[in-house]
């Protein structure tokens, strides 16, 4: 079997061993030793079991895919930290090849060809404060913000903050969205926007 019976899957941004199944019209076990193949002979990145990109396609990835691709990996989830802080002009910090998200199931790490893809456990009444934009879910950079103060207290996240410029942050809107965070995350986000704190 060659690479172009799989030319639908050139389209797609990424596909598992049954999409392969359906393009290449075998079975479905014979799809899986296929895809082993392919990533052994370098023309599939596998991200994580079953979860795979051409590597025609990855090169050209660009960041919103990476964040199309980060939704996907691990759902529900959302993009935020330092990922959205940077997408959004508010940190001039560089996370090449690095993907931050904030999830409800678990804390997580995949990496493919040289690209992290960070989840970060949040409970269920703080997951919230996200948009869909462009068929991402991305946090509001306020609520980006919220999350790393919050991370950076009990999860272990740590941000260049003298990277950001948080007068682009509506700074109602970040303490209202601290509201339902923890009282040490509300002051910590307080006393980063220079309302006083701890």
């Amino acid at each position: 079997m060659q690479i172009r019976d799989l030319r639908p899957l050139r389209d797609k941004l990424f596909f598992t061993s049954a999409d392969v199944a359906e393009a290449a019209g075998v079975k479905l076990s014979s799809a899986h030793v296929l895809c082993s193949r392919y990533v052994g002979r370098g023309l599939f990145v596998r991200v994580k079991k079953d979860f795979y990109v051409l590597e025609e396609n990855w090169r050209r990835l660009s960041e919103k895919d990476l964040f199309r691709l980060a939704n996907h990996l691990q759902v529900p989830s959302y993009v935020s930290l330092g990922s959205a802080l940077s997408f959004y002009g508010v940190s001039t910090q560089v996370r090449r090849n690095r993907v931050e998200s904030v999830a409800l199931k678990r804390s997580v790490r995949f990496e493919a060809a040289g690209t992290a893809f960070h989840y970060f456990r949040l409970k269920e009444t703080a997951y919230f404060g996200f948009v869909k934009m462009e068929g991402i879910f991305i946090a509001a950079k306020e609520k980006a913000f919220v999350d790393a103060c919050h991370l950076n207290l009990y999860g272990g996240y740590g941000l260049d903050w003298d990277a950001c410029d948080l007068s682009l942050l509506d700074r109602d809107e970040a303490l209202l969205m601290a509201a339902s965070f923890p009282g040490q995350t509300l002051q910590s986000v307080k006393k980063r926007l220079g309302q006083g704190g701890i």
